[in-house]
C-alpha cells in the first residue's frame, strides 16, 4: 500500500497542468496520497492487534481480524484483510466479555513492534469457567489492558485503541446529535475516549465532517502536544487542535492574569461593560464642530449627531456595519444645513434648490475625506483590541462600562500604559471578550462583505467578456434558413450563470482554513477539561458549533479556574435545554489504589455526594511524605538522590513552579517542572507534589487543584513540604 500510494503521488507530481481544471486535480490528487501515506506511516506500529474467532453458529465471517485502519485485499472480490476498528464488525471486540460473549468464541490480542510479533494472548469466552466469567464481567481485554497501564509514560499520550472498554465504546459510538457530556474522575480515560469518538465520528460522517471540520479544544499547549500524536495513528489527521486562547484569529494570548481577573473576565457581566465600552464610542460633541466645506463654515453639532446615531442605532446592526447608516443620516442632515443657508430665498426664506440639488450637495459632502472624518469620529470604525485596550487602561471609560462594580473589582481589571499594544500581553481570558467584542463591532464581516461583493462583480465582468467574445466571433455567413438550428454558447446561458460555474480551488486543508476564519462554523466541537472554561468562553464556542453537535468531557471536582463550571446543568441548558445527555466514567484507568486512597478524601472533602472512581489496579508502591525547610532545595535533594524511573514530574503552586524549576535547571535534572494550571489532563510515572498547602491557599479552589495533582502519577508519589499537611494527607508515611 505505501509503495503503491508513493508512486501514484510521484506520477501526480510529474504530471503537467495545463489547465485549471487539470491543475485542480493533481493538486486534489496530491494531497489525498499525501494524506493517505501519513495515514499508514502512523498506524504501522501495531496495525494489526486484535482478532476474533466467531462461534460456529455465528451467521457473521468466522474470523475477523482488527486493526487500526481497513485493509481490503486486491484479489476480485475485494477480500477483507484487516477490519477498521470503527466498523461496525469490530465492535464485539470491545464488549466481549465471559458474561456476554457476544457470539465471540475467541478473542485474540497480538502485541507488535513493527512487524516483530511481542505477544500473543487468547480469551477463551464460551469455555471460559464461572469464576472466570465473573472476574472479567466488567474488563474488557484485561491482560492487554494491565500490560497497557503498567508501562512506561513517554511524554505523548498512547492510543487506547486495543483496551477500549465497554463503557468507553458506548460513548464512543453514542449516536446523539446533541452534546454529550462525559463527566469521569482522573484517570478514567475521558481525553482517550474523545479523541477516539473523534476518529469514529470522520469515518462514520466522512461527507460532512471532512468540509466543516472537526474542533477539538484542550486546556493549554502542553497537553495538545500530549494528545497529538493520537489522531494520526488511529487513521485521522484532518482535526484542529487549539486552545480558547488561539481561537481567534491572529491573536496569540500568552499573558496572565490574577486569579481574581481571570473570574471577572470570565463572568457574564462583562457582556454589559463592553456593551457598554461600545455604547460609549457611538458619542455626542461636547461642542460644535465646524468644518469648511465649498467656501462656508459647515457646523457639526450635538442634534446632527443625535439624530444620525438613532438612524444607525435602529439598524440593529453591529457597530461598524451600522457605521453606513451613521454617515448617511448625518450627511443628509448636513445637506439639509447647508441647503438653508445657501438656497434659501431672500424673500421668503422659501427653498430654492431643487432634489437634484440637494443630491449633489450630499454627494459632494461625501466625497470631502475632512467631512466624513468630522462626522465618523462620532461613530469611528472599531477594532477589538482598541476598545479592549481602552478600556483596561483609561480608569474614567473603565468606571462608566463597569456601573455598579467595587473598587476592587475594577482595579483587578486596569491595566495601564497600554498593554495590548503587543498580542503577548493579552491573557487566555480576553480572547472570549475579543470574540464578544468582534460580534459587537462586526469585526472584519463587513469587510469580508464587500470582498465577496468585488469578486462576483469581478466574475460577473469576466463571464460577459467570454460571452461578448463568442458573441462576436459567431460565424457571419451562414444561409438564413440554418442559423437559428444552430446553437451557441450565449444561447444557453447568461453571464451570471457562467460565473457562477467559475470554481475557485481552495488549497488549504479543512483545519488550515478554519483556524484563520473567525466565523467558521465546524461540524463537531470537542472540549477537553470542559470543566474549565467560563461563561463567556463557553458563548465563544457555541458561535463555533452552531448545530450544538459536541463531546464534552472534564470533571467538576477539578475545577480550578474561578470562572469555571461547578454544575453542567448551568452551563448547557441556556444552549440547549435538554438536548445533552451525560455519562459517567466510573473506573480509574491510571491511578493505583494506593495513591487514590488519599485522593479520594480530597474528593470526599470538595464534594461529599461525588462517587470516586474505582481503582483497576494496585502496584503496591505506598506514597510517602519528605519535609524540609527549603522546598526548592528538598525537591532538588530528593530528585539528586534517587533514580526516577520513567517519566517524572515536580508539580507545585503557580506561585513556587518557576523557582523549583531554576533550581533543577541548576542541577542538571531531566525531571520536568509543571506549575498545577498546566497540569490538567497529563499523567506520570512519578509525580514529586511541592507543598500541598500552597495549592489549597492560592485558589478559592485550592482542593480542587490537590485533587488534580494527586492524581497524575501512574506509579509513585511523593509529597514535599515545609508547612503542615493538609488534614486529608496528615497519616501519609514519612520518610524524614
Amino acid at each position: 500500500m505505501r509503495a503503491t500510494t508513493r508512486r501514484r503521488l510521484s506520477e501526480t507530481l510529474r504530471e503537467s497542468a495545463g489547465t485549471p481544471q487539470a491543475l485542480s486535480e493533481r493538486e486534489s490528487y496530491e494531497r489525498m496520497y499525501s494524506d493517505d501515506l501519513t495515514k499508514i506511516d502512523a498506524a504501522e506500529h501495531n496495525l494489526y492487534f486484535g482478532r476474533l474467532d466467531m462461534a460456529s453458529d455465528s451467521v457473521d465471517d468466522e474470523v475477523r481480524r482488527i486493526g487500526r485502519i481497513g485493509i481490503l485485499d486486491d484479489d476480485e472480490r475485494d477480500t477483507t484483510l484487516l477490519l477498521d476498528w470503527r466498523a461496525p464488525l469490530a465492535r464485539p471486540f470491545y464488549l466481549a466479555t465471559p458474561a456476554a460473549p457476544e457470539d465471540v468464541e475467541r478473542r485474540r490480542h497480538i502485541r507488535t513492534r513493527s512487524r516483530t510479533v511481542r505477544s500473543v494472548s487468547d480469551e477463551n469466552l464460551l469455555s471460559g469457567s464461572i469464576d472466570d466469567a465473573a472476574a472479567g464481567a466488567n474488563v474488557v481485554n484485561e491482560s492487554a489492558l494491565v500490560d497497557a497501564l503498567n508501562a512506561a509514560r513517554t511524554g505523548e499520550m498512547t492510543d487506547i485503541v486495543e483496551t477500549i472498554q465497554r463503557e468507553q465504546d458506548e460513548i464512543i459510538r453514542s449516536t446523539h446529535r446533541g452534546v454529550v457530556v462525559v463527566q469521569g474522575g482522573p484517570g478514567t480515560g475521558k481525553t482517550a475516549v474523545a479523541l477516539h469518538r473523534a476518529a469514529y465520528l470522520l469515518y462514520t460522517h466522512r461527507d460532512l465532517l471532512s468540509r466543516s471540520g472537526v474542533l477539538i479544544l484542550g486546556p493549554n499547549e502542553d497537553f495538545l502536544r500530549y494528545i497529538g500524536q493520537v489522531l494520526p495513528s488511529l487513521g485521522e489527521t484532518g482535526v484542529l487542535l487549539s486552545t480558547v486562547g488561539d481561537l481567534f484569529p491572529d491573536v496569540t494570548a500568552r499573558g496572565h492574569d490574577s486569579r481574581e481577573a481571570t473570574a471577572l473576565k470570565g463572568d457574564q457581566r462583562m457582556l454589559n461593560v463592553l456593551r457598554a465600552a461600545v455604547r460609549a464610542r457611538q458619542s455626542l460633541p461636547g461642542r460644535d464642530v465646524v468644518v469648511r466645506f465649498d467656501g462656508y463654515d459647515l457646523p457639526i453639532d450635538a442634534e446632527v449627531v443625535k439624530t444620525a446615531r438613532a438612524d444607525a442605532r435602529s439598524t440593529r446592526r453591529a457597530h461598524n456595519l451600522a457605521q453606513r447608516a451613521f454617515l448617511r443620516a448625518a450627511l443628509d442632515e448636513l445637506a439639509d444645513v447647508h441647503a438653508r443657508r445657501i438656497g434659501a430665498s431672500e424673500l421668503d426664506g422659501s427653498q430654492l434648490l431643487t432634489a437634484a440639488d440637494l443630491e449633489d450637495i450630499r454627494a459632494e459632502l461625501e466625497a470631502d475625506p475632512h467631512v466624513v472624518a468630522a462626522v465618523t469620529e462620532y461613530w469611528p470604525t472599531l477594532t477589538p483590541q482598541g476598545v479592549l485596550r481602552d478600556l483596561y487602561d483609561d480608569p474614567g471609560f473603565l468606571r462608566k462600562a463597569t456601573r455598579g462594580w467595587t473598587d476592587a473589582e475594577r482595579d483587578a481589571l486596569h491595566r495601564p500604559a497600554r498593554p495590548l499594544a503587543n498580542d503577548a500581553d493579552l491573557s487566555p481570558g480576553d480572547v472570549p471578550l475579543l470574540d464578544e467584542l468582534a460580534e459587537l463591532i462586526g469585526y472584519r464581516t463587513d469587510e469580508a462583505d464587500r470582498i465577496n461583493r468585488a469578486r462576483w462583480r469581478q466574475k460577473l465582468s469576466e463571464a460577459q467578456d467570454a460571452l461578448d467574445i463568442l458573441t462576436g466571433s459567431a460565424p457571419q455567413d451562414l444561409e438564413d434558413d440554418l442559423d437559428p438550428e444552430i446553437l451557441m454558447a450565449y444561447d444557453l446561458i447568461d453571464a451570471e450563470q457562467l460565473a457562477e460555474r467559475q470554481v475557485h480551488v481552495e488549497r488549504r486543508t479543512t483545519a488550515e482554513r478554519a483556524y484563520e476564519d473567525r466565523t467558521w462554523t465546524f461540524g463537531h466541537v470537542i472540549v477537553d477539561e470542559a470543566q474549565e472554561l467560563s461563561s463567556m468562553a463557553w458563548r465563544m464556542v457555541m458561535r463555533r458549533i452552531p448545530n450544538r453537535w459536541m463531546t464534552v468531557i472534564g470533571d467538576t471536582a477539578q475545577t480550578g479556574d474561578a470562572a469555571g463550571a461547578t454544575s453542567w446543568r448551568e452551563v448547557f441548558e441556556p444552549y440547549v435545554a435538554n438536548r445533552w445527555r451525560l455519562h459517567e466514567l466510573t473506573v480509574n484507568y491510571r491511578t493505583p489504589s494506593e495513591i487514590t486512597r488519599y485522593a479520594n478524601r480530597v474528593l470526599a472533602w470538595i464534594d461529599p455526594d461525588l462517587e470516586a472512581p474505582t481503582s483497576l489496579r494496585s502496584n503496591g508502591i505506598d506514597p510517602y511524605a519528605v519535609s524540609g525547610d527549603d522546598i526548592a532545595a528538598t525537591v532538588a535533594e530528593l530528585v539528586s538522590a534517587n533514580e526516577w524511573a520513567g517519566l517524572t514530574t515536580v508539580i507545585a503552586s503557580d506561585g513556587t513552579a518557576d523557582e523549583i524549576r531554576a533550581g533543577l535547571t541548576d542541577l542538571g535534572s531531566d525531571v520536568s517542572v509543571h506549575a498545577i494550571t498546566a497540569a490538567k489532563g497529563l499523567e506520570f510515572d512519578s509525580v514529586i507534589l511541592a507543598e500541598p498547602a500552597d495549592l489549597v491557599a492560592e485558589s478559592p479552589r485550592g482542593y480542587n487543584d490537590l485533587y488534580v495533582a494527586l492524581t497524575r502519577a501512574t506509579q509513585r508519589l511523593v509529597v514535599v513540604h515545609a508547612r503542615a499537611l493538609p488534614p486529608d494527607l496528615a497519616d501519609m508515611p514519612r520518610l524524614r
